[in-house]
């Protein structure tokens, strides 16, 4: 199996006006889809991302955060393992954050060294 990086990205405004209840069952729900993601042998890694960072170039600092500011952002990634990627697509799309329109996932491809 292949390895794939899930980006998360949130619609920071719909994340923020969630109340208390919903909030914590996206929690539950997404604990749900990890554990499922692990049995499956699809989990490699997760973590979520700061909304505090820079954008840089070469020469200087383009952008200091907190990125929250912007309507969407990436909030944090997946790593997963997957035969291809219409299976990994597959996988992203049953994330709970997709599933309730909060946010949606960027799947892309890990190239290994030797792919180049």
């Amino acid at each position: 199996m292949d390895k794939f990086l899930l980006l998360i990205h949130e619609d920071m405004d719909k994340l923020k006006a969630l109340p208390e209840e919903e909030f914590q069952d996206c929690i539950r729900l997404m604990t749900i889809w990890v554990e499922e993601l692990a049995q499956n042998g699809n989990y490699v890694s997760a973590d979520p991302l700061q909304t505090i960072g820079r954008y840089v170039s070469k020469e200087r600092v383009l952008s200091d955060g907190p990125f929250i500011e912007a309507k969407e952002a990436i909030s944090g990634y997946f790593i997963i393992r997957a035969e291809n990627l219409d299976q990994a697509a597959s996988i992203a799309q049953n994330c709970p954050r997709v599933l309730n329109k909060i946010g949606s996932m960027e799947v892309r491809q890990i190239m290994e060294l030797g792919d180049h």
